[in-house]
């Protein structure tokens, strides 16, 4: 008798029977895998494959496949990022950055009604902090266009003082544009002296992601690293000297991705110039992503996009097993399970989350699975 008194009172005080595994019927939010296992103030992950253009017919078509693949996936899988360093013509940099802080003003005023699964995402990669054009570029783009822009991307960064010489300019477009919320900035590290400072660099708490900038990187070796490491080979043997064998460009992209592992950043690969080649992209793709720690990759033509996104995403085996393990863990309260016959804890519980984030980045979770509850919260 006392003990049905007490089931009751359980009941009535709101306790609930965990749900059962694979049909997670509700997420409580302080139960959310992303608090529980990388903590409330873990960074939103970044779309895995940033796109580039510095032409404006280019960067039309562009946002208008960002706007068709939101709506096909559900999700906006991929950054459209407006280039002003290449892509503006020399002595034509003013305009240019006018160009393209028009462009990222009316996409973002005009998704506004139309945005279901979110907001665009549209970036802009100014001049290096050196460059006569940066501060313009900033005062223009940031100034006119911030609430449009997701982050802003600097190049040719060597050291933190680059960081904060740029923040100076940037901070100050800000307040002109009336944007409360400080851009995050991607920085590009493009030579020997930045991969030296690349830890803090990647510390830095405005940076938010760091790329790899290939052929800036191999030509400020002065000849020593031959022009074979700017390209991708058939099989990336050692004697090939390509961008995944030569030892000092392998080395880079292995500290700049280290780097950002420890201070919670995102590392972009580098692009693939043979962009004709799909074989090719998505073999780089797949060794950036899983042999060299890569989260995001650089894409420069529109046929690039749906390969880096297919060769970054998981397997539909490996979703699977993610979602019954994340599942069961919410179910069992993140208490140690046993499943399949292998125990599980929180430590592998942090892994198979983050590949569910990773099938909903690359739209590979179903919207029949159970675990996407947990992205619909």
């Amino acid at each position: 008798m006392h003990q049905q008194d007490a089931e009751r009172t359980a009941r009535r005080a709101g306790r609930r029977r965990p749900p059962a595994v694979n049909h997670p019927s509700r997420v409580r939010l302080v139960t959310h895998p992303r608090d529980v296992l990388l903590g409330p103030a873990a960074a939103s992950p970044l779309p895995v494959c940033d796109h580039y253009c510095g032409v404006r017919a280019r960067m039309v078509k562009s946002l208008a496949l960002q706007a068709e693949l939101t709506q096909e996936l559900g999700t906006c899988a991929f950054d459209v990022t407006l280039d002003c360093e290449d892509g503006a013509p020399v002595g034509g940099e003013k305009d240019h950055a006018q160009m393209v802080a028009e462009l990222a003003e009316n996409t973002w005023s005009a998704s506004q009604p139309l945005a279901p699964y979110g907001q665009p995402r549209i970036a802009a990669r100014v001049h290096p902090v050196d460059h006569p054009a940066f501060a313009g570029d900033v005062a223009t783009i940031v100034g006119r266009a911030a609430q449009a822009l997701c982050h802003v991307m600097i190049p040719k960064v060597d050291s933190v003082a680059d960081i904060e010489r740029a923040l100076i300019h940037i901070d100050q477009a800000e307040k002109t544009s009336g944007r409360t919320a400080p851009l995050p900035l991607h920085v590009l590290i493009e030579s020997p002296l930045a991969v030296h400072h690349v830890a803090a660099i990647a510390a830095h708490p405005r940076v938010e992601s760091l790329s790899f900038g290939l052929m800036d990187f191999v030509s400020a070796h002065g000849g020593a690293i031959p022009a074979s490491a700017m390209g991708t080979s058939e099989f990336s043997r050692p004697e090939d000297l390509d961008q995944f064998s030569h030892p000092l460009v392998v080395r880079a992209k292995l500290a700049i991705t280290a780097a950002c592992h420890a201070f919670g950043k995102t590392a972009a690969h580098c692009v693939v110039t043979e962009f004709k080649s799909i074989a090719k992209l998505e073999a780089a793709a797949r060794h950036a992503s899983r042999a060299l720690g890569f989260g995001r990759m650089w894409s420069i033509h529109p046929d690039q996009i749906r390969p880096i996104l297919a060769a970054f995403a998981p397997a539909a085996n490996e979703v699977d097993q993610a979602s019954r393990i994340v599942c069961a863990a919410h179910a069992a309260d993140w208490a140690p399970i046993s499943l399949d016959g292998h125990l599980h804890d929180r430590a592998s519980y942090r892994y198979f989350w983050q590949v569910l984030v990773r099938a909903h980045q690359t739209a590979k979770l179903s919207s029949h699975d159970p675990a996407q509850v947990f992205f619909s919260a």
